[in-house]
């Protein structure tokens, strides 16, 4: 579980909610008309822009926003400079069947295994990369998609409830329901883009580019494996792909 994920959005809904509680009786600030314009209104709206797959697809794919799994790159790099070393002594067939804790590290020791060419060895990966890269992008503009989208069905709710409330001014007890669609959406449009939709996109963002970074890397490892370059010339190599304060722990 991503702790600062689970903590802003706790939080930001947190202080926002206690806010209502200071104001008063919090169930003014329910209204399931404008929730529904706002929340489902805005699912449809963006439902048009992209296949159904691809929107439902987007689910899965924030959960990296809350919880992700990938392997160091300390550790990688570790695995690789002892794949290297036994790829030098035994030749590149000595790593078939070599475990290691990355799906994509796996596949490409599989190429080498199988003898591929270095450039199609870099063709390959590079593909499978961008492809993956590609998958979330398209997850990362969906969720950037609704939080344009919610502020926008907020106004309409708010237009809405205006025009209502003044077809009816002369009826008193129908402008406190209508003016509370129009503000309430204009406030759950806001709240959906700043506090939810927004982060989880900026935070895929994030995922996103650790994910590409730690494949780049592995490609190079994997090709310099191949190249038959000394492990230690690896690793020194690799050290430039870690944040610099981590990279002594790395390279003990």
């Amino acid at each position: 579980m991503d702790l600062a994920t689970l903590v802003g959005l706790i939080g930001a809904f947190g202080i926002v909610i206690f806010a209502m509680v200071l104001g008063g009786d919090i169930t003014m600030f329910v209204n399931v008309p404008s929730l529904l314009i706002v929340i489902v209104g805005s699912m449809f709206a963006v439902l048009m822009k992209f296949e159904l797959a691809q929107f439902l697809g987007a689910l899965k794919v924030a959960g990296k926003a809350f919880s992700f799994k990938l392997v160091k790159p300390e550790t990688i790099i570790g695995e690789i400079v002892e794949l290297a070393g036994l790829a030098r002594k035994g030749g590149l067939l000595s790593l078939e069947g070599k475990e290691v804790s990355d799906e994509f590290l796996s596949k490409g020791i599989q190429l080498l295994v199988d003898g591929h060419d270095p450039d199609i060895v870099k063709t390959l990966l590079n593909k499978e990369m961008k492809l993956g890269s590609d998958r979330h992008e398209i997850g990362i503009t969906i969720f950037k998609s609704m939080g344009d989208v919610g502020p926008a069905m907020g106004m309409i709710g708010t237009l809405i409830g205006l025009v209502a409330m003044l077809a009816n001014m002369d009826d008193p007890k129908s402008i406190g329901p209508a003016m509370a669609v129009a503000l309430l959406t204009t406030l759950y449009g806001a709240m959906m883009a700043t506090m939810l939709m927004l982060p989880i996109a900026d935070k895929l963002t994030l995922r996103k580019g650790e994910e590409d970074r730690l494949k780049s890397m592995i490609i190079d490892a994997l090709l310099a494996i191949q190249n038959g370059q000394n492990p230690r010339v690896i690793e020194s190599m690799l050290q430039a792909y870690i944040q610099e304060g981590k990279r002594e722990v790395a390279g003990e």
